[in-house]
């Protein structure tokens, strides 16, 4: 039986933190989500880790995504990270500086595959080098892949399947996932988690901001029934 997927909350609109994060989260910290997270521009540091602090608090998972193109740029991502205590970071290219700052803060390590450009992101590049790409982190102690599957440029679907079935680790489908036909593939395919910001702020799922996750959340635990 395949696990269901776990959809993570990201507090962003086009790959940017919303500037209310922390009402927004403060008004749905008791619906059924359990992971929740957000982006490394623009909210000041401060402001960043308290509300990782109340989410901490509140019994949440807690995840960054970065979404940074330089290695410099990458590893200042990773040690925001560290210093809000983050559970797990998603996004950044590859680095192997990035992967012990996360091995010895005890984060989870998701990177992106691919070629990742502007903002919001674009993914670029052949399925079966990503998949390659993808074990030759997962065979250096990522945890799992951050996949950029429906801002593909080409056929997302069948990017998001091979992945999640050939690097037998897990896998989070991050982006633009922003309609009941997307839940439902995401379903079939599943995959460990799944991101969700715009989408929720654009009322894609139709309800307030509270609604729609409870509402994506029973859609997911209830799909195959």
């Amino acid at each position: 039986m395949k696990n269901k997927p776990i959809l993570i909350v990201m507090l962003t609109y086009n790959d940017r933190t919303v500037k209310n994060a922390y009402e927004i989260f403060d008004s749905c910290k008791n619906t059924k989500a359990q992971y929740w997270g957000f982006k490394e521009e623009p909210l000041p540091h401060d402001e960043m880790k308290s509300l990782y602090k109340y989410m901490k608090e509140c019994g949440k998972t807690t995840v960054l995504e970065v979404v940074a193109y330089t290695e410099e740029k990458c590893i200042e991502g990773a040690m925001l990270a560290v210093e809000c205590g983050c559970d797990i970071l998603m996004g950044t290219v590859y680095s192997d500086k990035i992967n012990e700052i996360c091995k010895k803060n005890n984060i989870k390590y998701m990177p992106f595959v691919g070629s990742v450009t502007d903002r919001p992101s674009v993914l670029e590049g052949s399925i079966d080098d990503m998949v390659a790409e993808a074990k030759s982190y997962i065979a250096k102690g990522v945890y799992g892949i951050d996949l950029l599957g429906y801002r593909y440029t080409g056929d997302s679907y069948e990017l998001n399947r091979r992945i999640v079935n050939e690097v037998g680790s897990p896998v989070c489908i991050a982006g633009s996932v922003d309609s009941f036909k997307r839940l439902d593939e995401i379903s079939s395919i599943s995959p460990c988690a799944f991101t969700i910001g715009s989408a929720l702020f654009d009322n894609k799922f139709n309800g307030s901001f509270a609604e729609q996750i409870d509402k994506v959340c029973e859609y997911i635990e209830n799909s195959g029934e």
